[in-house]
């Protein structure tokens, strides 16, 4: 008998790329940490500066959630009545949301004399 003069490394090296693929897949999910949606893009658009505010996002579905909170559009004058008028709200609407759906919320921000409104969208390329 032959003793093994190398070692197969082969199979470490699949587990190892399985590992990395888990790995990835993963990190997106949790860097990501929001509520999955398709923003729509603006050649115009800003980077925002980091700040204290209040984000509303509303899903294709027409979920509506407040800093990442399900709410329904009866709970959400409450929330919005213990903001003070110079917070700054962030609105993240999927670009197939019910266009219903954003003036709802557009209308909950008026009556609630909230006006400092930023509208999240993604850049697109020229």
């Amino acid at each position: 008998m032959r003793p093994i003069a190398t070692m197969n490394v082969i199979p470490f090296i699949d587990i190892m790329l399985v590992l990395l693929a888990i790995i990835l897949t993963t990190a997106t999910f949790v860097a990501q940490g929001r509520i999955p949606i398709d923003l729509p893009g603006a050649s115009s658009a800003q980077s925002m500066t980091p700040m204290a505010r209040l984000e509303i996002t509303v899903t294709t579905d027409g979920g509506l959630f407040v800093d990442n909170e399900a709410v329904t559009v009866d709970d959400l004058p409450a929330r919005l009545g213990a903001l003070s008028p110079d917070t700054l709200v962030v609105l993240r609407i999927d670009e197939r949301a019910a266009f219903g759906r954003f003036v709802g919320v557009i209308d909950q921000l008026k009556a609630h004399r909230l006006e400092n409104v930023s509208i999240l969208t993604r850049m697109e390329s020229p």
